[in-house]
């Protein structure tokens, strides 16, 4: 016979064998982010889209890089978001020649280049290609003292205290706490899809619709004088080249060689007052021209390319002698040059 304290016992045993069968619920992952990639038009003439395999895009990780895009409080006094100089109604630019809009107020020293098509700049980012992909270019404007003047842990804690970041982060980078990294990863997850393909010229070129006799005319003028440096497709070469904007090049030592174009990344000769071909896509909206924004109309960028090349020793040789140009050639280029805004990027991208 069992005394008390032996059943006791026995019964504290089943029920701690039992309780170390129960197994802690374990917390319910968070899905992996939706992968996918962009369909692109054969009208751009490129082959495929170029991402890093670090940072793929996903579904969550692009809704998250626009929230961050238009979010002004990353910038120190919680006013400019990196929309104020990349507006999505002027093709991601800003209107104006050199903006005064960041944090300091101070005049920047080159215009607001717009936003499109960024995922085949492989050849490097900004004016003077001096960030090597979009991953790395963000950290320029945010923290710079001119622009978002932003301090990166100021704004990591900025997001780990907001009601809705943590949740969103965690849905884009699962893996990965918020941070500088992921911050960067989103934006450009972003930026990379903001692709412009769907203008009257891609339409054109798929054979949806057809040119007025002006921009078929125009489209000539095109190939017989632009196609060296704004290659169909994108209409960028995506190279750096002296456009003879000016005959000499001022240095001074509080800039670190910002006038001197890509010779300050590449220390070539070849390269001083060079700068990178921007696209001729979207070009009626993103007035005013070239990388200081000096010239406020296409015409007056024709007049320079027909009567202002200044000639220098590292002036891109198909620009000596300028360009050739009547009147009618001028009027029908212009024509054809309209045929390259693309009404639904900019309508589909001024929603946010």
């Amino acid at each position: 016979m069992k005394t008390y304290q032996q059943v006791v016992l026995l019964a504290f045993l089943a029920g701690g064998s039992a309780c170390s069968q129960i197994e802690t619920p374990e917390k319910p992952s968070t899905p992996r982010p939706e992968l996918f990639v962009p369909e692109i038009s054969s009208a751009l003439q490129v082959r495929d889209f170029p991402q890093p395999s670090r940072n793929p895009l996903s579904k969550e990780g692009v809704f998250l890089g626009k929230k961050l895009f238009f979010d002004p409080n990353l910038s120190a006094n919680g006013k400019v978001s990196c929309a104020t100089c990349h507006q999505p109604n002027l093709a991601f630019t800003d209107g104006v020649a050199l903006s005064t809009k960041g944090v300091s107020g101070n005049k920047l020293h080159r215009h607001s280049p717009p936003l499109f098509n960024l995922a085949w700049s492989t050849t490097g980012l900004f004016w003077d290609g001096g960030a090597i992909d979009l991953e790395s270019l963000n950290f320029g404007p945010i923290t710079h003292p001119d622009e978002m003047a932003a301090d990166l842990k100021e704004i990591v804690a900025y997001l780990i205290q907001d009601k809705e970041y943590p949740l969103l982060f965690e849905r884009a980078f699962p893996e990965s706490p918020i941070q500088s990294a992921t911050i960067s990863r989103a934006l450009a997850q972003y930026t990379r899809t903001l692709i412009s393909q769907t203008s009257k010229y891609d339409s054109w070129k798929k054979g949806e619709l057809t040119f007025n006799s002006q921009e078929l005319a125009g489209y000539q003028v095109y190939q017989n004088n632009c196609t060296s440096c704004h290659k169909e497709g994108l209409f960028t070469d995506l190279k750096y080249h002296n456009n003879g904007l000016d005959e000499t090049y001022p240095d001074p030592p509080a800039l670190e060689g910002l006038f001197l174009g890509r010779f300050r990344i590449s220390f070539d000769s070849l390269d001083l007052g060079a700068y990178k071909t921007p696209s001729l896509r979207n070009i009626t909206l993103t007035a005013p021209y070239m990388h200081d924004g000096r010239f406020e109309t296409l015409n007056e960028v024709l007049d320079h390319y027909q009567f202002g090349v200044k000639i220098n020793h590292s002036l891109a040789p198909q620009l000596k002698g300028g360009l050739a140009l009547s009147q009618k050639d001028r009027l029908v280029l212009l024509e054809f040059l309209k045929t390259l805004q693309d009404d639904s990027f900019i309508d589909t991208n001024s929603k946010h």
